[in-house]
Order: structure tokens, then C-alpha cells, then sequence
């Protein structure tokens, strides 16, 4: 998770291994799935999500 308070915004980005100190926050995928940005805020998702099954289609 990284953060701009002058913009407002917050933005996910996928974990790509380990975490350099002040270039955000990591967080687990339950939490990053969880997260509500303050109000007045934007939350941008900018992960890459590979799923390990599809969607069921209903006829």
C-alpha cells in the first residue's frame, strides 16, 4: 500500500519481494482485499490478480 496525502490517494501494488523502508506498506491479500481509504480519498488497485480457478458461467 502506498500512500499521497497531498493527493489524496491510496493505491495497491503487487508485492514484489521484499519491501524497501519508506517505499510503502506491506500487506497481506486478506487485509489489501479489506482496505477502505478515508473518505474524500481514492483507492486505486493496481494488483495483478492471477486466479486459480475461473468463474463459473450460469446458462
Amino acid at each position: 500500500m502506498v500512500f499521497d496525502y497531498s493527493a489524496r490517494s491510496v493505491w495497491l501494488e503487487d508485492l514484489d519481494g521484499d519491501v524497501q523502508p519508506g517505499a510503502g506498506h506491506a500487506l497481506c491479500a486478506d487485509h489489501a482485499n479489506r482496505l477502505t481509504p478515508p473518505l474524500g480519498w481514492t483507492l486505486t488497485d493496481r494488483r495483478t490478480l492471477s486466479r486459480l480457478f475461473a468463474p463459473l458461467s450460469v446458462a
